[in-house]
């Protein structure tokens, strides 16, 4: 077991899942990861289901955890914008191996992402 700001995780993966895990917190590194300096509406455009709601609690949290980090622009209007940290893009592997995996797995049940990519924008 290991013990790590009053928690208790059973292994590495664990406290890695603790920071990216979930649905959206993956999608939207790996989105910050490509495309950086997006604000709030860009990263919610690109993220068709998630509600702002849960948006910005995703992105609470992964500023909390340093993995992303908010600039803010003005506040009339409220304009910010958000950047994957060198944490998060020390992550970029696990972006690629997934995207990776995926295209295989699309590849594999007929759908061919790469050759059909302008269907998926």
């Amino acid at each position: 077991m290991i013990k790590l700001n009053n928690k208790t995780y059973t292994c590495p993966v664990d406290v890695t899942l603790s920071f990216i895990g979930g649905k959206w917190k993956i999608l939207i590194l790996s989105h910050l990861n490509i495309f950086n300096d997006r604000g709030f509406s860009e990263i919610r455009d690109n993220l068709p289901g998630i509600s702002e709601k849960m948006l910005v609690q995703q992105l609470k949290e992964l500023e909390r955890d340093q993995l992303i980090e908010k600039k803010v622009f003005s506040l009339k209007p409220y304009r910010v914008q958000y950047n994957i940290t060198p944490t998060g893009k020390s992550l970029s592997p696990l972006f690629e191996f997934l995207s990776e995996y995926g295209i295989n797995y699309l590849k594999e049940h007929g759908i061919d992402y790469i050759k059909d990519q302008q269907l998926y924008k």
